[in-house]
Formats: structure tokens, sequence, C-alpha cells
């Protein structure tokens, strides 16, 4: 059986402004709550941890945890 993009998690570089597909695929998995969030949908992450996160809070939330 083939499997298309869509059915992977992507693996980008996180970069200030945007970020680098380095292995395409539709999703990447939250750092935070581990649910899938779809590359079109994808406003938060880490430069600095290079992860991303599915919402404001849980990126918030990601970074108290290091305080």
């Amino acid at each position: 059986m083939l499997m298309s993009s869509s059915d992977k998690a992507a693996t980008l570089m996180y970069g200030p402004n945007g970020f680098r597909i380095v292995k395409p695929g539709h999703f990447v998995v939250c750092a935070q709550s581990g649910v899938p969030v779809p590359l079109e949908e994808l406003r938060y992450w880490s430069v600095e941890r290079q992860e991303p996160y599915a919402s404001a809070e849980l990126s918030t939330q990601r970074a108290l945890q290091d305080l």
C-alpha cells in the first residue's frame, strides 16, 4: 500500500520568521500535547528547542517549564 505525505509527519527546521520543510509531510506533532498540527495551521514553535506547538497557551506552558 502506498502512503501519501498526508499520512506522515513532516520534519521542519524552525526559524524566527518561519520554518523550512526538511522531510515532507502534512502535519507536525505538538511537543506539549502530542496532537497533530496541520502545517497550514502551524503558528507557534520554539526556535531554541526546535519544537512545534498547537496553540499559544501550550507554547507558554512549555516556556514556563524552564523557569
